[in-house]
């Protein structure tokens, strides 16, 4: 599904208490709103499916408040978005993991005139375990637990694993089957590296936006696994937490406690994360530590970034790029993806860092 000017009413009918909150962005030009009259640029941009529910409330309002504009997002997963970012094809992205160092020093950013870009996180999200199982709808498992079933040693829902961190639920002796992402996905990366970080013994693969594993069920972007999660019996998956529907989730372990995902528990983990070195003052990466989460936090967290370009050929793409960027940044912005997606919104530390990023983009020719 294309986010784009032609579904704005739709676009506008599903966030409309949104749009209330962010009429203020037609006037003046701090805090992520708007220049008086509105940025005029059409931008097209590919990339993360975890931002969906964002992306619609972020359009719908940026083009309420610039009716001249037109902002089209495609959620192509996160891989393709960055393939795209380099060929020149999207003016900007959203991904679920920032371009590394080995990609950032070959450059070749097509879609711009150099190779200094801006990735700054605006997506603040747990990711959910989901399962689809009839008369179950929450388990507490922890991280061996977790991994096993996604590895493969764990082959059945009633398992002692499973069965002992769940005395009250009835467990059917039924085969579990795991979904995963098919294509590239920084959703996937955030859940194997919390494997990786959290249970090496039974997880004994690297971090990866691919999946490493033969085998299981594979489907294309989030909505992909969520469909076919629910449209099986003992399937178990993991998706951005927006998407989670009424499938059963997991809370899981921390410490001694079961910490089901939320917001503000995803917040949490971020909190404690610094920022990668070496980077430059436009690039604000987060190194976010699963196996270090406090008690209370949430440790399977996404950190979904808007990546751009500092310089663009075209001056009203990179005016309007700047203004979109800054919108969904601003308060309003988090607002309105916190109402629709159930992201956690940026702090305003990081909301400073970020607007200091966002005014390196050169928007004169």
């Amino acid at each position: 599904m294309k986010i784009t000017k032609l579904g704005r009413a739709a676009l506008i009918a599903g966030v409309g208490s949104i749009l209330l909150a962010s009429c203020a962005a037609n006037e003046g030009t701090s805090g992520g709103e708007a220049v008086e009259g509105g940025v005029t640029g059409t931008i097209e941009a590919t990339g993360a499916s975890s931002q969906t529910a964002a992306q619609e409330a972020w359009v719908a309002a940026f083009l309420e408040a610039n009716p001249e504009s037109d902002v089209i997002y495609e959620p192509t997963g996160s891989g393709v978005g960055r393939d795209n970012f380099l060929a020149g094809a999207s003016n900007f992205i959203g991904s679920d993991r920032a371009f590394n160092e080995e990609e950032l020093a070959a450059g070749g950013f097509g879609s711009c005139t150099t190779d200094d870009i801006i990735e700054i996180p605006v997506y603040i999200s747990p990711v959910a375990v989901i399962f689809n199982i009839d008369g179950v709808d929450s388990l507490n498992l922890d991280a061996e637990t977790i991994a096993g079933l996604f590895a493969g040693t764990i082959t059945n829902w009633n398992d002692p694993a499973i069965a002992e961190q769940n005395p009250d639920a009835e467990l059917p002796d039924l085969a579990v089957s795991p979904v995963h992402r098919s294509d590239a996905s920084g959703t996937q990366e955030t859940f194997t590296a919390y494997l990786e970080a959290t249970a090496a013994d039974v997880w004994t693969y690297e971090a990866s936006d691919e999946w490493p594993i033969q085998g299981g069920e594979a489907a294309q972007g989030t909505s992909g696994v969520v469909d076919r999660v629910g449209g099986g019996q003992g399937t178990v998956g993991f998706a951005d937490a927006s998407q989670a529907g009424d499938l059963g989730t997991v809370a899981v372990q921390v410490g001694e406690e079961y910490v089901p995902f939320s917001p503000e528990a995803a917040a949490e983990l971020v909190a404690g994360a610094t920022q990668e070195e070496g980077r430059g003052d436009a690039d604000l990466v987060f190194d976010v530590d699963p196996a270090a989460a406090a008690d209370g936090a949430y440790p399977i967290a996404l950190v979904s970034y808007l990546i751009g370009c500092t310089s663009y050929e075209d001056p009203e793409v990179a005016a309007t790029v700047q203004a979109y960027f800054s919108y969904v940044a601003s308060a309003e912005g988090q607002d309105a993806a916190a109402e629709n997606a159930g992201s956690a919104p940026i702090n305003d530390d990081l909301r400073s860092q970020i607007e200091d990023a966002i005014a390196l983009i050169q928007v004169e020719g």
